[in-house]
């Protein structure tokens, strides 16, 4: 599958081998290839071609497979190839991510009509039947740093890293703002939410989070939530059943930024606490 220079959705690709033989020694043959029968649905499904001796690895090298029987797309480009040769060209198929009016979910089928010419004038047709192509919905929620914010390290999971912190916000890592709050401070970041999905008929999507696992000193740190830098800063539920709205219209494709405020105390005796600790944070995109 090819989703760099991909506009609107995801090219999947795979190789097929043409064959060519039974053509009178010495000559050379030439194919091209046209779609005889289009997808039901030819604004989401769209067949593309990258022709023989063509590095196919990026969607630049492919072209929209014509669906003209007069003006068909090149496969094996004249002057030919020879007799019983094995070429390989490459088929991709277009899949588009648009949602809301027009799009479409469900099986679809297609049908390619390929033509060789050998030098002497003789032709063969075979088709290819692309059956029962499946279009599934599709979601996807990426963290991603933030312009001046902490850096968020992709792994199995996402992960951020406040460094050393303090009840006084003396020394903030950079990245890090320091926002005054009652028994101590917050140190805050933004960072970017980024949700996708396709072929949905709504437009919009939900994102809500939550601390699936909790800080072992949650009276000291705790984690909050915030649209601005300045705030105000909420802490984020603890609760799976009941998450921290962080937007109701999300657009797939487009980033959100929000601000994660750590909430350090700065209290003392016996309840204080330093040294290390972490907490996990479980974000869900919904698509109605």
């Amino acid at each position: 599958m090819i989703t760099a220079g991909v506009s609107g959705g995801a090219l999947y690709t795979t190789p097929y081998n043409l064959n060519i033989s039974g053509a009178p020694g010495g000559s050379t043959t030439s194919v091209t290839a046209y779609v005889s029968s289009n997808f039901a649905h030819p604004a989401i499904l769209i067949l593309e071609s990258c022709p023989i001796n063509t590095s196919c690895t990026t969607a630049s090298s492919f072209s929209i497979l014509s669906t003209n029987a007069g003006a068909p797309t090149t496969v094996i480009p004249t002057p030919g190839v020879g007799n019983n040769t094995t070429n390989t060209a490459t088929l991709g198929l277009f899949v588009a991510n648009t949602n809301g009016a027009g799009t479409f979910s469900g099986s679809d089928s297609a049908i390619i009509t390929f033509k060789a010419t050998n030098s002497g004038g003789q032709t063969d047709t075979v088709t290819l039947g692309l059956n029962n192509e499946t279009v599934q919905t599709a979601v996807r929620l990426l963290l991603a740093t933030a312009p001046g914010g902490l850096t968020i390290s992709p792994a199995s999971d996402f992960s951020m890293n406040y460094g050393n912190v303090n009840g006084l916000g003396i020394g903030p890592a950079a990245g890090l703002t320091i926002v005054s709050a009652s028994g101590g401070v917050i140190y805050s970041t933004p960072y970017l939410i980024k949700p996708s999905f396709s072929s949905f008929s709504s437009t919009t999507g939900s994102v809500k989070v939550y601390v699936s696992v909790d800080f072992v000193h949650p009276a000291i740190l705790e984690l909050r939530d915030a649209a601005a830098s300045g705030g105000p800063y909420t802490a984020i539920s603890k609760s799976s059943g009941a998450q921290s709205s962080l937007t109701t219209t999300a657009a797939s494709g487009s980033s959100l930024t929000r601000y994660l405020g750590l909430f350090v105390s700065n209290v003392n005796g016996p309840t204080a606490f330093t040294g290390s600790d972490s907490a996990t944070l479980t974000y869900t995109l919904t698509v109605p």
